[in-house]
């Protein structure tokens, strides 16, 4: 195989190991992003939750409001039925009473059911609080563990780093800078083997001319479809 071609192929083997390292780091970091997230969705809960509360308590303090009314009323109705003087009279005044009292039973029911509803959103948020705090708990030693298992891999990327930056070193320059041109729209397809007499950029198959080229491999061909610099694996030049 053509030296320069040699080299081309080992630095985009080279930049496609650097390029793996991304998605790693991400798939780590995810698991802190991931606990984060729960972390921030249970202070949401707990923000509406507080925001329920404080309904609900407002909906108690306007029923006790109407049952301290209603008890005063059927108080003020008693004294006034002993000055009733005709039968009609007190007739309208047993209705306006009863009327009362159904309002005054009503209004403790509903005080009697708003106090469930609290409890309930009472224990729901001592649950939330808890599970926040047991979280947030974790969260410091899954940081701690990120933060190691991402020094590594940044550990391992730098030394293939200083890998390409030697080969780079030792490369034609003009040569270079047609890789990284191809590389700039093919990324880690810039260089690509040739299997089954097809490019394995574009998969389209190249014609017998240029598939001579590659396995005589002398040259840097390029697909006459796509662009893309073509080498032929040791294994299938061997076969050919």
């Amino acid at each position: 195989m053509n030296k320069y071609l040699e080299q081309l192929v080992h630095l985009s083997q080279i930049d496609q190991e650097i390029d793996s390292f991304e998605p790693k780091i991400s798939s780590v970091s995810k698991t802190l992003r991931d606990a984060e997230a729960r972390i921030a969705k249970m202070s949401e809960e707990l923000v509406a939750a507080d925001g329920e509360i404080g309904d609900i308590e407002a909906q108690k303090a306007q029923n006790n409001a109407h049952i301290a009314e209603f008890s005063a009323k059927i108080k003020e109705l008693g004294k006034k039925s002993g000055a009733v003087k005709t039968e009609k009279e007190a007739n309208a005044l047993k209705i306006e009473e009863d009327i009362a009292k159904e309002q005054l039973d009503a209004a403790n029911d509903e005080i009697v059911r708003l106090d469930k509803i609290l409890e309930n959103k009472e224990h729901f948020k001592k649950e939330l609080l808890e599970n926040r705090s047991k979280e947030e708990a974790n969260l410091e030693g899954i940081k701690k563990e990120i933060e190691v298992q991402i020094s590594n891999l940044e550990k391992e990327r730098m030394t293939i780093y200083n890998r390409k930056t030697k080969l780079v070193s030792e490369m034609n320059q003009k040569v270079l800078g047609f890789y990284e041109k191809i590389r700039k729209w093919a990324k880690n397809t810039a260089v690509v083997p040739v299997k089954k007499q097809a490019c394995y950029g574009c998969f389209m198959k190249i014609y017998d001319k240029t598939y001579l080229a590659v396995i005589k491999g002398e040259e840097i061909v390029t697909c006459p479809h796509c662009g893309r610099i073509l080498y032929k694996e040791l294994e299938e030049a061997k076969k050919n």
